[in-house]
């Protein structure tokens, strides 16, 4: 029962990853979900560590870029920010960095929206999961009596 309880949440962040790898929306993945899921599910020594890998797994094969370095918890703010700061497209002046937040809202928009629906299919999935587990175990141990 401990390995499936270590292993299911782990099967299910790999799936959200694979999700990554799909056409989607832009911003519209389970990164969130994945950072959160891990760290209610996961044996706290992994819960970070599992994600995180993930992540940079299937970002071998999604490719690397040059704003890779300002991804973080404040992803709006700062890839935005490096957008601007390492990139072309906005002047170097207050005026551009204003410009490339508001360019970007619309993937902020996108980013919420794919962490809400992941969320709740990552933690909703496990409860169906558990509550099926637990309904068959319960089934197993009616045949045995």
């Amino acid at each position: 029962m401990r390995t499936t309880k270590m292993l299911t949440p782990i099967l299910i962040i790999i799936s959200a990853v694979a999700l990554r790898l799909l056409p989607h929306h832009p911003n519209v993945a389970p990164i969130a979900a994945m950072a959160l899921f891990g760290g209610a599910y996961l044996d706290k020594r992994f819960a970070l560590a599992i994600p995180l890998l993930a992540l940079f797994v299937s970002d071998l094969f999604l490719g690397f870029h040059s704003t890779m370095p300002f991804v973080s918890v404040l992803f709006f703010l700062i890839t935005n920010f490096g957008v601007w700061l390492m990139g072309t497209l906005y002047s170097r002046t207050l005026e551009g960095l204003l410009q490339s937040y508001i360019m970007g809202l619309p993937f902020f928009r996108n980013t919420l929206i794919g962490d809400f629906l992941y969320v709740g299919v990552l933690f909703g999935g496990y409860a169906l999961f558990q509550m099926i587990l637990g309904s068959h175990a319960k089934t197993q141990a009616e045949k045995r009596l």
